[in-house]
């Protein structure tokens, strides 16, 4: 992509931006509502209520101000934005190519800020995106929203996985694999120990990126797992090279510094201070219910605390049971199974 002729632009020039405003945990409602916070996940989706006194329109892009700064998103349902998130409401007719187009180059202004630099709205208003131009009259320039779209919807989307453009063009099937719901009863649940129903955690062999041969071609390559907490941990796809150690297929990853938890249906290769657990209990299913609940627990470590093999192993985990004996259960496997299978979308897991 040429980006020579492009022009830098105000943001106040192409966005009205707002505020968003806080709502502490104790006052909110459980709703269907999404919440966003300065997260750098989840579309910024922190948790979902149903206050509404203070709701931003959909069509509209959240960026986070502090926290995880410049973490932008693209909503698409009206929402609830903290304090720490502004909102940019477009001067010009958004659409989810152009947003997405958009979102993607301020995340890129990431390195400029940082906890005693924040990207408040009055640094925002100022600030300066660059963009595809055309030149308008008495020699002007405004953004080329034309070009921009036509680009996602020709050029990019045609390169995507099978699997991304699916999603993006929503040509998956919405019904679950079981037509039954399930509900959550946690009040039944046991503690369990993950050594207990897990092999020993083990410390993966590690490959560095600047050794590794990136390729787009995901049927000849295999996926470098990293401490990323984006993309199910993976960093980027290599050519398989016939690596001495390939990580075989049904296993959970966490990088033991940042205690990014996924699991992997496919084989696999892995970064720097990478943990690899094993079950005979996993498949994919089951491995998404365990992963969704250990990566309830990333609050409790970071660099000074590693989430270490030894800590993995002892880590003491809450799951359905059923009861084999008097006073002895094991974790309800098929039940964990079934639940996610009765989720939407679980046809395309």
């Amino acid at each position: 992509m040429d980006c020579q002729n492009w022009k830098f632009f105000e943001f106040k020039k192409i966005f009205d931006i707002r505020k968003g405003k806080r709502l502490t945990k104790a006052d909110m409602v459980n709703g269907d509502i999404p919440y966003i916070g300065a997260t750098e996940s989840n579309n910024g989706v922190t948790a979902r209520i149903s206050n509404d006194e203070y709701l931003h329109s959909a069509n509209t892009i959240s960026v986070s101000y502090n926290g995880s700064i410049a973490e932008a998103f693209y909503q698409t349902k009206d929402f609830w934005a903290t304090d720490d998130v502004n909102v940019l409401y477009p001067k010009f007719k958004l659409n989810k190519e152009i947003a997405l187009f958009l979102t993607t180059i301020i995340n890129r202004e990431k390195y400029r800020f940082n906890y005693g630099r924040k990207w408040d709205k009055e640094s925002m208003e100022t600030s300066q995106i660059k963009l595809p131009a055309i030149k308008v009259a008495n020699g002007e320039y405004e953004p080329d929203w034309m070009w921009i779209e036509n680009y996602i919807k020709n050029d990019l989307v045609k390169k995507l996985p099978k699997r991304s453009k699916e999603v993006w063009l929503k040509i998956f099937d919405p019904k679950p694999l079981m037509c039954k719901k399930l509900m959550l009863n946690i009040k039944d649940w046991k503690w369990f120990v993950i050594k207990d129903w897990f092999d020993e955690p083990y410390k993966a062999n590690a490959y560095n990126s600047q050794d590794l041969n990136p390729c787009l071609k995901r049927d000849t390559t295999i996926a470098h797992i990293t401490r990323t907490d984006e993309n199910n941990g993976c960093k980027d796809f290599v050519v398989n090279e016939g690596f001495g150690s390939i990580e075989g297929p049904n296993a959970i990853t966490i990088g033991d510094t940042t205690a990014t938890i996924f699991y992997q249906e496919k084989e696999f290769i892995c970064g720097d201070h990478m943990v690899v657990l094993r079950s005979k209990h996993l498949n994919k299913y089951t491995g998404m219910f365990v992963t969704t609940l250990l990566n309830m627990e990333r609050f409790r470590y970071n660099y000074g605390r590693a989430y270490n093999k030894g800590i993995i192993a002892n880590t003491k985990i809450k799951l359905p049971s059923v009861k084999i004996a008097p006073n002895e259960y094991e974790p309800d496997w098929q039940f964990m199974e079934d639940y996610i299978k009765s989720l939407p979308y679980s046809s395309c897991i």
